[in-house]
């Protein structure tokens, strides 16, 4: 019979998570856990282009939203400990499990189909069953870190209370389960923010800046993916090849804006800040602001998607029909967050307002009322060119900082 020594031996070691160091990076158990954010970006794709109205738009939104927050959770916890090692693993997988089954029922997150389940309460169990994992293996990983843990008991509320709002909005309807929702989000983003960053701790500013990096490419990808979904079961055409190769062009822009150099430099500016202020820092340029980047980025893969179903779907649509509505807002909008928010990403970060950045979005917006005016696959033509040109001014216009901040960074 084993002594109580034994026992405690052994719950120790069932209980071992090993800590981050400042050199830590990505672990493959953290980009295999990316893939259910993809398969939940392609779903909340799926559920907008069902749902082109103003409606659908906010339910869609406040999906991201949601599932932002629990992805971020976990960007956290990997940097103080690792993913792939002790208990850790098991819980990472555990709530890898919730964040799928949330996934699958993203297109029931609103209004329930006939039949199975109950959609509604099926994503807000799946949310807390995330979020409680989350908060039990932050406080094993905490140790004897008495900071750490003040800071999860800030934290705590705001998680209990935004799961208890959505376990109340499933048993509503309509309007009201929306608003519902859209309270779970506040009191979960506000919640956080009023518990301060103090607490918190980021051992390794570059592996935190390298998991927001690689969660960007994810959506990238899935705004190329849209490009495919547009086109399902058509023949190959060359306006289908010309619009796919647009859609690639302003997908690789969107990927050079953040890429280039505005990635390294605030990576840089995140390993450079004092121990006291980076916290707070990575709260606010990646927790936080992020958010409309992947915000975006769903909003384009929508418009892409349906671009390519306007100049590929002959028997609906002439190849001279202009995209109107929700889609159109959609392609420019998404590009024009996607660019307000790198503004305020690099203001927090350099502390320096990037005027161009700027202007391409207003011009954006200001040629909307041509767009809805010409041709779908015009309106992506303009769209590229407005994002290619912003490029082209950046390479050309900051030549001697990219070529030291890249020659730095490939040094490094």
């Amino acid at each position: 019979m084993a002594t109580q020594e034994q026992r405690s031996d052994t719950e120790r070691r069932r209980l071992r998570t090993e800590a981050q160091d400042e050199q830590a990076t990505v672990t493959p158990l953290e980009l295999f856990f990316d893939l259910v954010f993809v398969l939940a970006l392609t779903q909340v794709t799926a559920y907008l282009a069902d749902h082109l109205s103003a409606e659908g738009m906010v339910r869609g939104l406040l999906l991201v939203a949601l599932l932002w927050w629990s992805w971020t959770s976990y960007a956290w916890l990997g940097n103080v400990v690792r993913a792939d090692e002790g208990v850790v693993r098991e819980v990472v997988l555990a709530a890898m499990a919730a964040m799928f089954v949330f996934a699958l029922a993203i297109p029931e997150a609103f209004d329930d189909l006939p039949g199975g389940l109950d959609g509604p309460v099926v994503v807000a169990a799946c949310y807390l069953a995330v979020r409680l994992l989350h908060l039990t293996i932050f406080w094993i990983a905490a140790g004897d870190d008495t900071g750490l843990r003040r800071q999860l008991v800030r934290f705590t509320p705001s998680v209990l209370v935004a799961t208890a709002i959505l376990l109340v909005a499933a048993g509503t309807q309509g309007n009201v389960r929306t608003l519902l929702w859209g309270a779970a989000l506040a009191a979960d983003y506000v919640g956080t923010l009023l518990g301060g960053a103090s607490g918190w701790r980021l051992p390794s500013p570059r592996h935190f800046a390298e998991r927001h990096g690689l969660i960007v490419i994810v959506a990238l990808g899935e705004s190329i993916v849209a490009i495919g979904v547009g086109i399902t079961g058509e023949p190959i055409s060359w306006p289908i090849a010309v619009a796919a190769s647009l859609g690639l062009v302003v997908s690789a822009a969107l990927w050079w804006v953040y890429f280039d150099i505005t990635a390294v430099l605030a990576e840089r500016a995140l390993v450079n800040a004092p121990a006291a202020d980076r916290a707070r820092l990575a709260r606010d340029a990646y927790s936080y602001l992020h958010l409309p980047l992947i915000t975006g980025i769903v909003a384009l893969a929508l418009g892409l998607e349906k671009v390519l179903e306007y100049v590929g779907d002959s028997e609906r649509h002439e190849l001279t029909d202009p995209l109107t509505g929700i889609g159109l807002f959609a392609l420019v909008g998404g590009v024009a967050l996607y660019l307000v928010a790198h503004v305020a990403f690099k203001l927090r970060t350099e502390h320096k307002l990037f005027v161009p950045r700027l202007v391409a979005a207003a011009v954006l917006v200001l040629l909307l009322p041509i767009m809805e005016r010409v041709p779908a696959l015009a309106a992506l033509a303009l769209v590229a060119a407005v994002a290619v040109a912003l490029v082209v001014f950046e390479t050309v216009h900051h030549a001697e900082l990219r070529a030291q901040v890249r020659h730095a960074a490939h040094n490094h």
